[in-house]
């Protein structure tokens, strides 16, 4: 089997894995849920207005801080309804695994032993003296 293969094989897997699954999931819900996308299409329209206050020659700065402020209010509170938050905490989960996948895939592609090798990049502590090199 080629590389190539590999990773199609590697891909339906990751489609396979609990995360992904969970991801999709949460994602529908929002998708389907009236209640969000009245919240977000509100959101939507409050950046639209933003953008074109943005673009116009002479700003009304008043209204574009009002904008501003309303859109990061209204932010806020989609980011805080059940639905988004849960779909929140799904994608989190996801995008760590597949973080993991791309570390130890650019770790393998440096030499290092890919059954070995870390699945989670360190992090940075700021101090060099007890770092093992940047990624």
């Amino acid at each position: 089997m080629d590389i190539i293969a590999q990773a199609r094989e590697l891909g339906k897997a990751l489609q396979q894995e609990e995360r992904y699954k969970d991801y999709m999931a949460a994602a529908e819900k929002v998708d389907k849920d009236p209640a969000v996308q009245k919240k977000i299409g509100e959101f939507n329209m409050l950046r639209h207005e933003l953008n074109v206050e943005m673009q116009k020659g002479e700003k009304d700065a008043d209204k574009m801080t009002a904008l501003d402020t309303d859109i990061r209010a209204l932010y806020d509170e989609i980011m805080n309804l059940p639905e988004m938050a849960e779909f929140d905490r799904k994608k989190e989960q996801f995008d760590k695994l597949v973080q993991s996948i791309t570390y130890i895939l650019q770790q393998s592609a440096q030499g290092e032993d890919p059954m070995t090798c870390p699945s989670v990049a360190p992090s940075c502590t700021g101090s060099c003296s007890t770092c093992g090199g940047c990624g």
